[in-house]
């Protein structure tokens, strides 16, 4: 597997190029390239879902994104130290019913030395939102990046 820069010990700069570059991968919907970012044998807890290993990861993401409809999502750095990084995020998406959602949660990763993610924890929490209330639509735009995300 080809190495990720940038590699722990993390830096601030480099945390935040991590987050940014999860950010953009999660935003393209394509699961292979996301999986690409965490070791063969990554493990993972999604709520209450239990993952180990890129199929699984790749497996878990076509499922979701089949029933999270226009997915958009913001990252922002919450703490790093050595080789591991905690963000919080947002993310919004439909359902086939046509119903939108606001998902927000906690993520702690852990990073290999090659700068691969081997260890993905995530607490997340819905709420149903309407149309109107949509704030998130498609992937950051560039004036945009490092900005905090809203609390509510």
């Amino acid at each position: 597997m080809a190495p990720r820069a940038p590699f722990p010990p993390f830096d601030e700069p480099g945390a935040r190029q991590k987050v940014q570059a999860a950010e953009d991968a999660w935003n393209t919907r394509d699961p292979e390239r996301v999986a690409l970012a965490y070791t063969e044998d990554s493990v993972w807890r999604n709520r209450d879902t239990f993952l180990t290993g890129r199929d699984e990861i790749v497996a878990f993401l076509r499922r979701k994104w089949a029933r999270e409809l226009d997915y958009a999502l913001r990252k922002e750095l919450w703490s790093y130290s050595g080789n591991r990084i905690a963000v919080r995020f947002q993310y919004e998406c439909h359902d086939a019913a046509g119903q939108w959602w606001r998902s927000y949660g906690n993520e702690l990763w852990e990073f290999d030395a090659d700068g691969l993610m081997r260890r993905r924890e995530a607490g997340i929490h819905d709420v149903a939102i309407t149309e109107a209330d949509r704030r998130i639509f498609g992937p950051r735009a560039e004036e945009e990046r490092g900005h905090p995300l809203p609390f509510r």
